[in-house]
């Protein structure tokens, strides 16, 4: 048994934040994979809960009439994988929702809890950053939005309100359309395992050229970055094998790694570098691109 105090179910987004406002000690489950876990070692923060896990606003996927991607933050990752508007339009997101956990896992934990969570090692972080996500935050004061980037504040604290949902995500047409992605996960084991470093990559490409770039990392930092001067490095450079070179010289810059009991930094430093080349090589073939 769960060591509940409190539980209370709401049946709608308004409700959930009338529940929450009502009750500051109150914190919000869906999909509950992380949120359990806590409430099992016996972390007291998390005894009352706010479930909205199933709500119909929070599940959808669809493509808006000025071409804009929502997300809904309560769909599993099984339904990210399952979304034709992800796989096409969003490959490296589709693939990073192949990564989480099993099957089990993917069936009940939601994106959008991926990211409240605000650990560096989120697999759905990095191919969003990349994608210049958008969040829509509702609360007692109605909606708000914010830059996906400037949602996080620090390891494991975001810009989320205790009586605020996250209700989507948001990705305009210009940030995906004409891009390619790749996404690839080094963990310790093959499967089930928590990122030892995660790597996003979208390009738009032209020709021989690397018109666009947008290279960003899970574990590289204390959150997930974007690396704005590898994108800099690269963005209108000739496709070649000494591009790569050049982006992952620039990295140096961007990330910041820890020695942890996963890996050392400078193991991290050297697999980042190799993760940029191996994503972003990708990404430029899936375009349709060549090295040379």
């Amino acid at each position: 048994m769960f060591p509940l105090q409190r539980y209370e179910k709401a049946d709608s987004v308004q409700d959930a934040i009338r529940l929450l406002s009502d009750n500051p000690e109150a914190k919000v489950i869906s999909g509950g994979t992380d949120v359990l876990i806590r409430l099992r070692d016996g972390k007291k923060a998390y005894n009352q809960l706010v479930d909205i896990h199933d709500l119909d606003e929070l599940k959808i996927c669809d493509i808006t009439a000025d071409g804009t991607i929502r997300i809904g933050a309560g769909i599993s990752f099984s339904e990210v994988i399952a979304s034709d508007i992800i796989e096409k339009h969003l490959p490296h997101l589709h693939k990073a929702a192949e990564t989480v956990g099993g099957p089990q896992i993917r069936n009940i934990a939601t994106i959008g809890g991926n990211i409240c969570n605000g650990v560096t090692s989120a697999d759905s972080a990095s191919p969003l950053l990349a994608s210049n996500a958008r969040l829509i935050i509702q609360g007692p004061a109605g909606k708000r939005e914010v830059a996906l980037s400037e949602f996080y504040l620090g390891p494991g604290k975001v810009a989320l309100d205790q009586n605020e949902i996250l209700i989507a995500f948001t990705i305009s047409k210009q940030d995906y359309s004409g891009y390619s992605g790749d996404y690839f996960k080094y963990a310790m084991r093959e499967a089930m395992d928590i990122a030892t470093i995660g790597c996003a990559a979208a390009c738009l490409i032209d020709g021989n050229q690397l018109v666009d770039l947008r290279l960003a990392f899970g574990v590289a930092a204390p959150t997930p970055i974007r690396c704005k001067q590898a994108e800099e490095a690269a963005c209108g450079e000739i496709i070649n094998e000494a591009l790569l070179t050049k982006i992952g010289d620039a990295l140096a810059e961007d990330v910041n790694p820890r020695t942890s009991w996963r890996a050392s930094r400078e193991f991290r430093l050297h697999i980042i570098r190799e993760l940029a080349e191996r994503v972003i090589k990708n990404a430029i073939e899936n375009a349709g691109g060549t090295l040379t």
